[in-house]
């Protein structure tokens, strides 16, 4: 079962929303209309919030989870928050971090605690954003520590966009399959 409750709290799925069987969604995840978490992806909102923008797609194996609130956090823990017409590629870490809308989280990175990427960023992949470092809106990042790169080109920042959109009719496609 992908959903699954924790401490009386259940994911909070808008329309359209389509997640894979081998997914695994827990506890205090709302899922905006049109997000696709697909397969092996593990979202586990069990000890602070996940919030998952409109139109934005969670792809095979990405880790996503939160900080709680403790001795060694900020009051309440870090949630984990992500836009609008966000693509996270396959295989990456977020956690307790804040990302824009019109992003593009490229495949293996990992962003770290208190982390914010404002929007329309692309993030190569395997980069390490470390914990409480901010990425500038209309940039490239990439590297291990991240390093700004250089500025988005118009045709990259209509690329993010482009991306989520094709990940909203390709869950499409599948929704259709599960109903045939």
């Amino acid at each position: 079962m992908p959903l699954r409750q924790f401490e009386g709290h259940a994911p909070r799925l808008g329309r359209r929303v389509y997640v894979d069987t081998t997914a695994v969604v827990v506890g205090q995840v709302t899922l905006d209309d049109d997000v696709s978490i697909w397969p092996h992806v593990a979202a586990r909102g069990d000890v602070n919030t996940i919030t998952i923008g409109a139109r934005s797609n969670i792809q095979d194996n990405t880790v996503l989870h939160v900080t709680h609130d403790g001795p060694y956090t900020p009051d309440g823990g870090i949630p984990l928050v992500i836009g609008e017409d966000v693509t996270v590629g396959h295989g990456c870490i977020l956690h307790a971090c804040t990302i824009g809308s019109r992003v593009l989280v490229g495949m293996g990175a990992i962003v770290m605690d208190g982390a914010v990427v404002e929007d329309e960023v692309l993030i190569a992949a395997g980069t390490l954003v470390p914990p409480g470092k901010r990425l500038e809106s209309g940039f490239l990042y990439r590297g291990n520590p991240v390093q700004k790169a250089r500025e988005l080109s118009a045709e990259e920042r209509e690329m993010l966009r482009y991306s989520a959109h094709h990940y909203v009719r390709l869950k499409d496609r599948y929704l259709a399959g599960a109903q045939a």
